[in-house]
């Protein structure tokens, strides 16, 4: 399909981005490029009566980092979301089974834009692309590794600033290592949708999930793309990685963790409770 000529837009407030949500917006940008109007936080409350979980400068950070995504635009009233999509002019308005809405139905019969639903059982697997068939590049190789259980702004700020020292690739933690060293209840997400999520980033050139053991499960992995840099943030640092690239003539590198400017700091222990 030639996304040239074509736009779709899609609609919400997005305030607890899940690995369902990514699936939709993969889908939906397989129409055209893909616009976002996001819900402002004035607008989920008004809508849901609740406060956003997720500030709306977060929300719109994080969004705008998925590599499906084309624009995101803030959007204060409903009212507002109708001029938007009349200035972007799309050729489809698409929106989840669940989120059917006759407003924007009848919207779009008026403005002539198809009106698209996509059924939510659709957004249920993680689909792989595999491994990168050419991996031809002049940038430096970067490897980071990691659990990535709870995937928030957090790894999306990691992957930013690491994926400026070269072509990222990301080594998700398979199940039976993950549970073994951080214990029950880990991870709260299998193997398959970690790597989705970690894969979906646009500073991601590929994700893979481990499989090795220990805190060097990354190991095969590490022997199979000869990374030229391995990256860790400062809970990340072990000795095992530590002496590992000092073996094998890699370069060893801690970040601080900071988040976005203007973001909170976000970890995946607090945020899921234990």
């Amino acid at each position: 399909m030639n996304k040239n000529s074509k736009s779709v837009v899609v609609c919400g407030g997005f305030d607890d981005i899940s690995s369902a949500d990514i699936r939709f917006l993969q889908a939906a940008s397989n129409f055209g490029f893909l616009n976002i109007l996001l819900w402002s936080d004035e607008l989920i409350k008004s809508k849901t009566y609740k406060n956003s979980i997720f500030s709306q400068n977060e929300r719109l950070y994080f969004l705008q980092a998925v590599r499906y995504v084309h624009k995101v635009f803030i959007i204060k009233s409903f009212i507002e979301i109708f001029s938007f999509v009349k200035n972007i002019n799309p050729c489809t308005w698409i929106v989840q089974q669940e989120e059917d809405d006759p407003a924007i139905s009848n919207f779009c019969k008026t403005a002539k834009i198809k009106y698209l639903i996509l059924e939510k059982t659709f957004f249920k697997d993680f689909p792989n692309s595999g491994l990168l068939k050419s991996n031809i590049s002049t940038r430096k190789k970067v490897l980071v590794t990691g659990c990535f259980d709870w995937f928030h702004s957090g790894h999306v700020r990691f992957f930013e600033e690491v994926s400026r020292l070269g072509d990222l690739y990301v080594i998700v933690g398979n199940d039976a290592n993950v549970k073994a060293l951080k214990g029950k209840g880990h991870p709260m997400f299998s193997q398959e949708e970690r790597r989705y999520m970690a894969a979906s980033i646009r500073y991601v050139k590929q994700a893979i999930i481990s499989t090795g053991q220990g805190w060097l499960d990354a190991e095969p992995e590490l022997k199979m793309l000869k990374p030229d840099i391995y990256a860790v943030n400062e809970d990340g640092d072990r000795p095992e990685k530590r002496n590992y690239c000092q073996q094998n003539g890699i370069k060893y590198v801690v970040l601080k963790r900071l988040p976005k400017e203007g973001l909170p700091g976000r970890q995946s222990a607090i945020m899921r409770g234990f």
